[in-house]
């Protein structure tokens, strides 16, 4: 049917629309952003740190169950306390199936995170939650698999505070990147969600 005046503006904005979208998804294509979107198990990998009981922790410990992970530092002010905080609550949500689930809180300051502070810092916190650490060698590694942004600070005291990536990382049941998980909403929605991957 031929366009008529009155349509004829609203093809030419459609047509427009969609040369648009063609081009952005070339350019992301192009320069290989399409390539990050579709290659989640680029996020993970090999890794073996040491958790606040002292038992080792590798990416097989991952298998078998989801895995949440949360980067921070324990001498973080308020973001690490309160993702902890709300991890705690959704294990608590979660009941026995919390059980199930792998939940981890890495420190990206190997330096003063030791398994000792490791233990006390997370006796605050729901048992099932485990701390990692290890020497700074293997912190970088794992920090760097899953494409964490973490940057010693110095503060004016001569002390200093590490500025660093706050996502919560979901794994499946394979040790697989899924998606960031979302705890900004009611324990109870997150942990039916998390229920999801048993």
């Amino acid at each position: 049917m031929p366009a008529t005046p009155a349509t004829r503006p609203l093809l030419i904005v459609a047509a427009f629309a969609a040369s648009l979208a063609a081009g952005l998804l070339f350019t992301l294509w192009m320069l290989g952003g399409l390539q990050k979107v579709t290659a989640p198990a680029a996020i993970g990998g090999p890794f073996q740190l040491v958790d606040q009981g002292g038992m080792t922790v590798t990416e097989q410990s991952l298998k078998g169950k989801p895995t949440i992970v949360f980067f921070g530092f324990t001498h973080c002010p308020d973001v690490c306390p309160t993702a902890l905080f709300d991890m705690s609550e959704v294990l608590r949500a979660m009941g026995k199936d919390g059980d199930r689930i792998n939940a981890y809180f890495v420190s990206v300051d190997p330096e003063r995170d030791t398994v000792g502070k490791m233990k006390d810092y997370l006796s605050s916190f729901d048992p099932r939650l485990k701390g990692l650490t290890g020497d700074p060698a293997s912190v970088e590694k794992i920090i760097s698999g899953y494409r964490v942004y973490a940057k010693k600070v110095p503060l004016k005291d001569g002390d200093y505070t590490m500025d660093h990536t706050a996502l919560i990382y979901l794994m499946d049941r394979d040790g697989k990147f899924v998606r960031p998980f979302d705890l900004k909403r009611k324990p109870e929605e997150a942990a039916t969600d998390l229920k999801r991957y048993l």
